[in-house]
């Protein structure tokens, strides 16, 4: 993990989950972090446990639906470390409601704004900085973005779209040396759960999920590191996910009935 020694992070959706535990997970091995979130509160938070640590982050408020504010993140880390070396799109949203109950349909457009172009928006300002230092690329996907997922049909769209937006943009960068590495996730302890859609397009407020049953934001952070140390392509964190790609094929009615199981059992 000597790799990421004097390295400069940026780390989207920092303030919980997955961004705060891989801003933990990091730290110790000696890189200069910048954190960012829209809740200020909680980058705080998160920035004095660091400093605590021997660690203090670079922290900056922003919201990743807007392309202002996502050139304002990487010209604040350029400006206070003069490089970037690993961008992680980590930040997102998502619903909990079938498409035929959905009365708000903005819901669909929130969700690909911050899932979507929340990256496209960051990765753009970012590149030219990436090419000066060989420097990598981490979209944090989903499980869900590949394959359909019910009630899920809105995030699964924008997860899909990340997917085969890094998967294009690898093939781009291959000759100035700019690794991108896709994770996707299963389900994991995190308060997005919480903050999920309904059809109305309000907060769920309490989270549908067995979280005793699920993987810790803690546990998907130390599968990320190694993956990300290496610069690899893909990580899949579940073993029903990494047998699912090749059902999918074979026996795509399978997956659809793995899919509808894991929603209604939370799990």
């Amino acid at each position: 993990m000597q790799i990421f020694k004097d390295k400069v992070i940026i780390i989207t959706g920092a303030s919980e989950g997955i961004g705060r535990a891989l801003a933990l997970a990091l730290a110790p091995y000696g890189c200069k972090l910048v954190i960012s979130a829209r809740n200020l509160e909680r980058l705080n938070s998160l920035a004095k446990e660091l400093a605590e640590l021997g660690h203090p982050p670079l922290v900056h408020v922003a919201d990743v639906s807007d392309q202002v504010e996502c050139t304002g993140l990487i010209q604040a880390c350029i400006e206070a470390f003069g490089k970037l070396d690993i961008l992680i799109n980590n930040a997102g949203m998502t619903m909990w409601s079938r498409f035929d109950e959905l009365e708000d349909l903005s819901v669909l457009s929130q969700i690909m704004q911050v899932n979507y172009l929340g990256p496209a928006y960051l990765t753009h300002a970012a590149i030219p900085y990436l090419k000066q230092t060989q420097g990598q690329i981490v979209a944090v996907a989903s499980l869900t973005g590949m394959t359909g997922v019910p009630t899920r049909s809105g995030y699964a769209a924008s997860k899909h779209a990340v997917i085969g937006f890094f998967d294009s943009l690898r093939i781009e960068l291959s000759d100035d040396n700019v690794a991108v590495t896709v994770i996707c996730p299963d389900f994991v302890v995190t308060q997005t759960h919480k903050r999920a859609l309904d059809e109305q397009g309000k907060p769920l407020g309490a989270t549908p999920m067995q979280e005793s049953k699920i993987m810790t934001a803690e546990a998907c952070a130390q599968m990320m590191l190694p993956v990300i140390a290496k610069r690899q392509r893909l990580l899949i964190t579940s073993f029903r996910g990494r047998i699912g790609r090749f059902f999918k094929i074979i026996a795509p009615g399978l997956i659809d009935k793995i899919a509808r199981r894991a929603i209604a059992s939370g799990r």
